[in-house]
């Protein structure tokens, strides 16, 4: 995108070299319609602590993290905030602008000094009244990406609890891990609520699971700070 090949690198963060034309959305795109979305990037930055949009804002902007990292949380009917996600730089969020959804379903926080690149919804709405196909290749790359999201829901079925639980942490500790102690340490406290809504089961059974990986040695935790025993590669 225009606002990141020139003015973005110059401050103390570590950029990605991620960039929208690597992203499955655009798989689709020609090297004339990746130039077409260049001209309406947008680059911000946000400080650490700040949203990038709350849960209920119109659902109108999409980014691609360059630099830093993102809490994705949501607020339940009680009134508990709840952690859904972390993305890191070279994740993208609110795709949800793409969907039927008028409006986010979670919150965006920066859990510290975060360089986004995107673009508004309606700016990429005139984008493709002016060159059609391009909206014909996102909907062939969403819908290469649904078929592949069903079958990994396909697969999630035929895994126990405990074995979800393992990997989603894995994932996290690939993604956001710190070396520790010859494992790997999530730099970010998990509530057991947190948890459940990470791999979709109530939170008592995510109570029972770690006390099985625990039991194990997969695992341990001290003061909600889980450490894998083993380093995921």
């Amino acid at each position: 995108m225009q606002c990141l090949c020139t003015d973005c690198q110059a401050g103390a963060q570590t950029f990605t070299d991620m960039c929208f034309k690597d992203l499955w959305l655009f798989d689709h795109f020609s090297e004339d319609q990746m130039q077409e979305l260049k001209k309406i990037g947008q680059k911000r930055t946000i400080a650490k602590g700040a949203p990038i949009f709350r849960q209920g804002d119109t659902a109108k902007k999409m980014f691609l993290i360059k630099a830093g990292r993102i809490k994705l949380s949501k607020v339940s009917e009680n009134g508990a905030e709840v952690t859904l996600d972390f993305r890191k730089a070279g994740d993208v969020i609110g795709e949800d602008m793409f969907s039927s959804e008028d409006c986010y379903p979670v919150s965006a926080w920066a859990l510290e000094e975060t360089t986004t690149c995107g673009f508004s919804l309606q700016k990429f709405a005139a984008l493709v009244l002016a060159n059609p196909e391009i909206g014909l290749n996102v909907i062939r790359s969403m819908s290469k990406k649904i078929s592949s999201m069903t079958g990994r829901l396909e697969s999630i079925r035929e895994t126990s609890l405990e074995q979800r639980l393992y990997s989603v942490l894995g994932g996290i500790a690939k993604e956001h891990g710190q070396p520790a102690g010859g494992g790997v340490a999530l730099p970010f406290r998990l509530t057991h609520e947190d948890l459940a809504f990470l791999v979709g089961a109530h939170r008592v059974s995510v109570t029972k699971a770690m006390q099985s990986l625990a039991a194990s040695g997969k695992i341990a935790s001290h003061e909600k700070i889980i450490t894998l025993k083993h380093a995921f590669s």
